[in-house]
């Protein structure tokens, strides 16, 4: 049909047809990863600086699929995280939910690493991180090389202040920006938001750069 042409009468004969099996994958599902142990507020946060509803329990894995929420930085600027399912040590083995949420993690521009500080997990706040770490390290090196922003969370719910600075130390001895938060009274978080505005306009511009070297060779 053309506009010549308004009620074409001529066909074309048909050719034998094929079809095959695809498997797609989303190349980056958000700007911004969030990771840790199961029940260190990954859920709590999302809730506090999007408008998602992701499901919060005391228990462990009550995210089973990434959640995804959109945060309004100002008028015209926002940025994409997701709510990542628990890791737990041994996860790049297979342990727990399996690597497969590891692979949601690759999917991200940056990584922000939650960490529960209260002593209410039982749990001590270093070898969390450490282990998380670890366990994006024995996954994929570059993964473990990605920016992250090591977040202290339940900063409501502290009592004992001395393992929030041995955080605060680890952290910064391995060259990270820290935050200290409560996503049940959003202390911090407004901070934490800029901060990460901030990082995620240096990458845009060195993958900006990065395209120009490469076009340039």
């Amino acid at each position: 049909k053309s506009s010549t042409n308004q009620n074409p009468k001529e066909t074309t004969p048909g050719k034998p047809g094929g079809e095959a099996d695809f498997f797609i994958e989303v190349e980056i599902i958000a700007d911004i990863g969030l990771v840790g142990l199961p029940n260190a507020g990954k859920s709590s946060l999302l809730n506090a600086l999007t408008s998602a509803h992701a499901k919060i329990g005391d228990y462990p894995f009550t995210t089973l699929e990434p959640n995804l929420g959109v945060v309004n930085v100002s008028e015209f600027k926002t940025f994409v995280v997701a709510d990542m399912p628990g890791l737990i040590e041994g996860a790049s083995d297979g342990a727990g939910l399996g690597d497969r949420f590891l692979r949601h993690v690759e999917r991200t521009k940056m990584l922000l690493h939650l960490v529960d500080v209260s002593s209410i997990s039982g749990r001590d706040p270093v070898e969390d991180y450490e282990k998380i770490n670890l366990e994006l390290l024995n996954y994929d090196e570059e993964l473990s090389k990605r920016p992250q922003i090591v977040v202290a969370t339940k900063l409501d719910a502290l009592d004992e202040p001395e393992r929030l600075e041995k955080l605060r130390a680890k952290a910064k001895k391995d060259g990270r920006e820290f935050f200290e938060i409560s996503s049940v009274t959003r202390k911090g978080t407004k901070e934490l938001i800029f901060a990460i505005s901030e990082r995620l306009d240096e990458i845009a511009k060195t993958e900006i750069d990065l395209n120009k070297d490469d076009d340039l060779a």
